[in-house]
């Protein structure tokens, strides 16, 4: 029996329609890619695409030796080649012939230093690579995966970190393979992780260089929020620390639930916005280790794996106390020796003194930082606790009014200062939607009118679905996109209500519970099927 081309289940021959993902195996793949059923190297049968990027595109494919499911990469660089319908060549132009064969031959070597570390089990193995049709593929393994996004959904939303820590580390040795290779990877997202049926995290997406950064032959792929400064310049060359953003930007997700705010706006506010409570069930060594790879400043950042690897794996406290004993045990003999006359343990002493200079160190780094807000990584999330406002000895001007629950126009109306607002916002079960959640300065502050930042409530993160049977298309769409729902819409025929009107949701009813920023997608009526015209002759 013939394969569905979107599932590659068999189906009879006589059926277009696939019985179990409802393909429509009648239709054609569109023009550039592959049409539907092409076997390569007289063995892999491509199916439909999968995702494309500017440098090369991915199917699903068939593995007729061994009836195994596989995905098939070409490469195929938007602007730079022609390939009509139903046609499998490349075509390129005089004019775009050297880019082409430079970007050709960069993908090529990429992918043959990837297949030589490809039985990491950290990476999607690479099983085969070929030229053919003027262009080059890559095989790769596409079993029993699961994306790293559904994972962490499926899990509350964020990962503890003693679930994330074994998931992680092995990602980095996968790293550090690649540049002992000469290459990066620089893509590292929850977009390109991806879980196994035995629990482990696999990283995918592999591209060169070209693919990016901006600024070269082609139409680069960055990831927002996982993407480091120096990937939306053309002059500044890719490293290690380009993939340890990358890579800390991707953990920084799975431990909060979020990801940093896009590369490009964290110039004008560097922070990084973790909620009390997340740093609160956090190692204070990996919180520190995520401030430290996601620092802006290239010379700044954490710049080599094994300084990663021991900032999220042993405590600065622990460090220094383990440093301290290293320390009193390769003291000479001599020194030993009066230590012991002097009935004074020197381990003992070395570290009373490491965890009191780092105590007071602390407390000097809390002081510093209460006096300097703008450059603090965390916000202040509402508690049900009310803090007083700070004791102020001796001040008599002006101090900070208390913002929260004021909308930003009352703000505004009200402070002296610049005001600027946290990009993302919050969900807040108490505080409406567009109101003041926190507030930095808190209320109560000497107030210099300098910067104060915001965080604004974007509402309950769960909200009801309204009812929307029977309303407009467009009333419908425009109450939950208000709600924060982003809102599809497909149609069918229907007899009850008139065209244009709302026959349901497709996933959910009225009244059902739903994390905001959900897709929503609306049936829509059609209107009554038109009869059938046709009659037999």
């Amino acid at each position: 029996m013939p394969l569905c081309m979107g599932c590659l289940n068999e189906i009879p021959a006589a059926d277009s329609v696939c019985s179990v993902c409802g393909f429509n195996n009648a239709e054609k793949q569109t023009a550039p890619f592959l049409p539907f059923g092409t076997v390569l190297n007289n063995k892999y049968v491509v199916a439909r695409n999968l995702d494309t990027n500017g440098e090369s595109t991915r199917y699903l494919g068939y593995d007729k030796t061994n009836g195994r499911i596989i995905a098939i990469r070409e490469f195929l660089p938007i602007g730079l080649f022609d390939r009509g319908a139903d046609e499998t060549k490349l075509f390129v132009s005089p004019q775009d012939k050297d880019a082409f064969s430079a970007a050709l031959s960069a993908f090529q070597s990429y992918y043959e230093a990837v297949m030589s570390i490809s039985d990491n089990s950290a990476m999607i193995p690479v099983i085969d690579a070929f030229a053919a049709n003027n262009t080059y593929y890559v095989i790769e393994e596409n079993d029993d995966l699961i994306s790293f996004n559904e994972y962490v959904e499926h899990n509350g939303g964020h990962l503890e970190w003693e679930v994330a820590r074994p998931l992680f580390m092995p990602i980095i040795t996968l790293l550090e393979n690649l540049h002992k290779l000469g290459i990066g990877h620089y893509a590292v997202s929850p977009s390109n992780l991806f879980v196994t049926s035995s629990g482990k995290l696999q990283l995918g997406g592999f591209s060169t260089e070209n693919e990016r950064k901006r600024g070269t032959m082609l139409k680069s792929q960055l990831y927002s929020g996982c993407a480091a400064p120096e990937q939306y310049t053309g002059d500044i060359p890719l490293d290690v620390p380009t993939d340890i953003y990358g890579f800390t930007a991707t953990l920084f997700f799975a431990l909060t639930g979020k990801l940093p705010a896009n590369a490009k706006d964290r110039e004008k506010d560097p922070r990084l916005l973790i909620s009390t409570n997340t740093v609160k069930r956090l190692p204070p060594h990996v919180v520190s280790a995520l401030a430290n790879g996601l620092q802006m400043k290239r010379e700044n950042r954490i710049s080599d794996f094994d300084d990663l690897r021991s900032q999220l794996s042993v405590s600065s406290t622990v460090q220094a106390i383990q440093n301290e004993i290293s320390r009193t045990a390769s003291m000479t003999p001599i020194k030993r020796e009066q230590a012991r006359k002097s009935n004074v343990n020197p381990t003992a002493v070395g570290i009373i003194a490491a965890i009191f200079s780092l105590l007071v160190f602390a407390s000097l780094g809390l002081w510093w930082l209460s006096q300097n807000p703008h450059l603090g990584i965390f916000d202040k999330k509402p508690t049900t606790v009310v803090t007083e406002p700070p004791t102020i000895e001796g001040w008599t001007g002006d101090v900070l009014a208390d913002y929260t629950g004021k909308t930003l126009q009352e703000v505004a109306a009200a402070y002296k200062g610049e005001i600027k607002v946290s990009s993302d916002g919050d969900y807040s079960d108490d505080v409406p939607k567009g109101a003041v959640i926190s507030q930095e300065p808190v209320a109560g502050t000497p107030d210099s009118y300098g910067v104060l930042y915001l965080v604004i409530s974007k509402g309950p993160h769960l909200q009801t679905l309204p009812e929307v049977v029977g309303k407009s298309s467009k009333a419908a769409a425009e109450e939950l996109t208000e709600l924060g729902y982003i809102v599809t819409q497909e149609v069918e025929f229907n007899s009850q209500y008139a065209e244009g009107k709302v026959i349901g949701y497709k996933d959910y009813k009225g009244g059902d519970k739903v994390e905001t920023d959900t897709e929503i997608v609306l049936i829509v009526s059609r209107g009554e099927q038109p009869a059938d015209n046709n009659t037999n002759e």
